[in-house]
């Protein structure tokens, strides 16, 4: 079955530059290994990435192990649906890819919320 983003399409790619995803694919596909539920696709903001290390998460520096390579402001990234409901409220949320987004997203976040931050 063909996954789906939050607006009932087909769920489309959130960034091959960096590699994204829980599966490291380019999109936001998840599963129920995928205990982070990493949905959102952001394009990430340097406001952001400051609130994520400030809540332990430092999504700046490389870890080749995990084939990361750090991100930096402007990059495209799946993140936690959580984290992103977090940043939300604490006035940093990134703004969001609707159509790379998948529709899990929907059981944490708010489909007018993610619209608000559409880009």
């Amino acid at each position: 079955m063909t996954a789906l983003n939050v607006l009932g399409g087909p769920l489309l790619a959130c960034s091959y530059a960096p590699l994204s995803g829980f599966f490291r694919d380019g999109c936001c596909h998840t599963d129920e290994n995928d205990h982070g539920t990493h949905v959102v696709c952001a394009r990430i903001s340097s406001d952001f990435l400051a609130y994520s290390l400030a809540r332990g998460n430092d999504l700046i520096t490389p870890r080749p192990q995990y084939r990361f390579a750090g991100l930096k402001a402007g990059d495209r990234w799946c993140l936690c649906a959580a984290r992103w409901k977090e940043a939300l409220a604490a006035g940093v949320a990134p703004p969001v890819h609707l159509e790379a987004t998948h529709a899990k997203a929907l059981e944490i976040v708010s489909l007018e919320q993610l619209k608000l931050h559409a880009l």
